[in-house]
């Protein structure tokens, strides 16, 4: 595990998992989803942890996959490719972080994802993943690349608010708070800041409480309704639309307006609510 991008530490039956680069708001580096597989096959292999709690360092939760690094950066990188373009090149490697985010939804041990300040793009993929979220009231999560240059690989929006306010989420690519997140069914609570850490500890030693091979049981079977809604075909499909965002007309218009003004500001342009085409 690379741990100055993922930290690892327990105490008792819980184990904790940080996101660790602060200074990006945890955004997404190549290393990262292997490096969360990583730590959560660590938690899997220890017969005294019961629950994991899953966080970020510093003001956030993840700010999604590093734009400074894929989009801004001149040329091509792992998810841009010169055109024509293989799509199946771009899948291999997005499928394979797709897997890596899974490792939280498939983890033996029942994941709390611990959110504050944002959970934006690739970080509410990481998020949703976990089995419960519990979220800063006023901190924000959705999906803005929905609006250019992405599709949510994990599709986990679909299975966790149903057709209709996935679509609410996904064709508009709106932020939403911690509160309307909880109101929406997304998230299974949204307290103030100061209480975040304690509300999540309560959950984690709740279900801490419990027998490891009951946990794995429940949430196996849980887990196994998700499948067989046809979750891996779902994913599969979604990975596929993600590639082809970013190397449509409109995804290499992106990624050539990062460049020339910087991610931030093409950011700022696709979110603003203008006409993009």
């Amino acid at each position: 595990m690379k741990k100055d991008i993922v930290l690892y530490e327990t105490t008792g039956r819980i184990a904790r998992i940080t996101l660790n680069r602060p200074e990006t708001y945890n955004a997404i580096h190549m290393d990262t989803p292997r490096a969360i597989r990583e730590a959560i096959e660590k938690a899997n292999a220890d017969d005294s942890i019961h629950v994991v709690i899953l966080e970020g360092a510093g003001k956030a939760f993840c700010s999604g996959y590093d734009l400074k690094l894929y989009a801004e950066t001149e040329g091509t990188n792992p998810g841009v490719q010169e055109m024509p373009w293989d799509p199946t090149v771009d899948y291999k490697m997005m499928m394979s972080n797709t897997q890596d985010f899974m490792s939280i939804f498939r983890s033996y041990k029942p994941v709390i994802a611990k959110v504050q300040g944002y959970a934006v793009a690739g970080g509410s993929d990481i998020a949703l993943c976990a089995d419960l979220v519990v979220m800063e009231e006023t901190a924000k999560i959705g999906y803005p690349p929905a609006r250019m240059w992405g599709c949510p690989t994990t599709a986990m929006w679909v299975y966790r608010l149903g057709p209709e306010k996935a679509k609410r989420m996904l064709l508009t690519g709106d932020l939403v708070t911690g509160k309307e997140a909880k109101e929406m069914g997304l998230v299974i609570d949204a307290v103030p800041e100061d209480k975040l850490e304690d509300r999540v500890l309560e959950l984690a030693k709740r279900i801490g409480s419990v027998p490891k091979n009951q946990l794995m049981m429940q949430k196996l079977m849980i887990n196994q309704a998700l499948d067989n809604m046809g979750l891996a075909s779902t994913q599969m499909t979604a990975t596929i639309f993600d590639g082809i965002t970013r190397h449509s007309p409109e995804g290499m218009w992106f990624k050539e307006r990062a460049e020339n003004v910087g991610f931030q500001q093409a950011v700022k342009e696709r979110d603003s609510g203008q006409d993009l085409g």
